[in-house]
């Protein structure tokens, strides 16, 4: 058929000389149709992973507390901390007290020395000492009610546990045990939460005996109930603290709003006497190690020496540097710092100018314009981008106008997550 139709065709032309040019289009085939039948469609792209939610209050402002036993160093440990220059006579805390803490870092020293401000603000870690908790603290014991209320204002928890034997600071419970001291710590805590998580529990059975399955807030009230069931049951049947739970987000915003004490991550410091920290030798230290792996898999632990902090903070500024020299004699409190600024999420960027360098403190996660709002509230409120650097460019290129020659000072709107170590520059409305 089609041939007939091309002679047809062929004989209706006009002569080549007339100067026409026709094209023919190519014959319709079937097999087009299935070639374009074949063509897939471009996947679709693959929804983006769900934001983790981090357990804690969602704030910038956060604060840990010095918790443990009565005698063990906490109070000697919170002044040498915050450079109060007071030794403690071993006298009980009652009332907490706090201070803030200057976070050491490399990074803000190295832009110090770089644009020579005339204000240096660094990061701070909020600290607070906490009275010493005592078995049945949980149930009311002495002042454990006070004491277990302090621990929950508080976002994380240093947990100072005494390895040393001193004749003249006697042991609340009679002996040195770290291992008793812990279990002790972890009970109170544990029984406070099931405590107030059973209370909670009741109140919300009691109000959703009416609850339908056709409004949207009835289910949401069935699910929380479901959260506060899997925490009583983390808590009392699995014997886990909340905080080594996996939870998803909608589960992390309960946890969240219980302000639960095992929820708060834990540091913990073990207090050495001077002698065997220098020596990084003790009989308790793979015991205490092996404690935290078997109940608390994860948790930090940091060696340190009270007695080795105070000798230290009495030196002059020269004379300390010097005595650090020795091998094994090295302050352990910046390590210290850092690590509970970490356990609670915290990271930094900078702002820097010849007026001043500053270290900002936020949560891992920040968008840009929230980062900027802890300036200033118009910051956000009026947020047009910032022009963001990295502290590596910088110290690479050495100065701002060859990090931007090199086509490294990025524009970042809104969306943008916030990098610890960001250097930021912010445009407003």
């Amino acid at each position: 058929m089609i041939d007939r139709w091309r002679q047809f065709c062929l004989h209706r032309l006009p002569r080549p000389s007339t100067g026409y040019c026709f094209i023919f289009p190519r014959p319709f085939s079937a097999s087009h149709t299935l070639q374009a039948k074949k063509k897939k469609m471009p996947p679709k792209k693959a929804p983006a992973a769900e934001k983790k939610v981090l357990l804690g209050r969602p704030s910038n402002n956060l604060k840990i507390g010095i918790v443990g036993l009565p005698n063990v160093g906490k109070s000697s440990f919170f002044n040498v901390l915050s450079d109060t220059g007071l030794l403690t006579f071993h006298t009980a805390t009652i009332n907490p007290e706090e201070a803030r803490i200057p976070v050491p870092d490399a990074r803000f020293d190295w832009l110090c020395d770089l644009y020579k401000p005339a204000s240096r603000v660094p990061a701070f870690l909020t600290c607070i000492d906490i009275a010493g908790l005592t078995a049945g603290a949980s149930t009311g014991a002495g002042l454990g009610n006070a004491f277990l209320s302090h621990v929950r204002a508080v976002d994380g928890i240093f947990q100072v546990v005494r390895a040393f034997d001193d004749a003249e600071v006697i042991h609340v419970e009679g002996d040195v045990d770290p291992l008793r001291d812990m279990e002790i710590i972890q009970t109170e805590l544990r029984l406070k939460d099931i405590e107030w998580v059973e209370k909670h529990l009741d109140g919300l059975k009691r109000t959703g005996r009416s609850l339908g399955n056709n409004s949207l807030a009835d289910k949401a009230k069935k699910e929380e109930i479901a959260t506060v069931e899997k925490i009583y049951k983390a808590l009392t049947v699995d014997g886990k603290d909340v905080r080594k739970c996996e939870w998803n987000n909608k589960e992390i915003e309960v946890v969240n709003g219980l302000t639960l004490l095992t929820a708060k991550p834990i540091t913990y410091l073990v207090n050495l006497s001077e002698k065997d920290y220098i020596r990084k030798k003790n009989k308790w230290l793979a015991k205490i190690k092996g404690w935290i792996d078997t109940h608390n898999p994860g948790d930090p632990l940091i060696p340190f020496s009270v007695s080795l902090e105070e000798r230290l903070a009495q030196l002059p500024d020269d004379e300390r540097t010097e005595a650090q020299k020795e091998p094994g004699a090295q302050s352990a409190l910046g390590k210290i710092t850092q690590a509970g600024y970490s356990s609670l999420d915290l990271i930094r960027y900078f702002t820097c100018g010849p007026d001043e360098v500053r270290a900002w403190t936020i949560r891992k996660g920040t968008k840009a314009p929230q980062a900027a709002g802890v300036i200033h509230s118009d910051f956000e409120n009026k947020f047009v981008c910032g022009e963001i650097m990295t502290y590596e460019d910088l110290k690479e290129h050495g100065s701002e106008a060859a990090v931007k020659a090199a086509g490294k000072l990025r524009q970042q709107g809104k969306p943008y997550e916030m990098v610890d170590g960001d250097i930021a520059y912010w445009k407003s409305g």
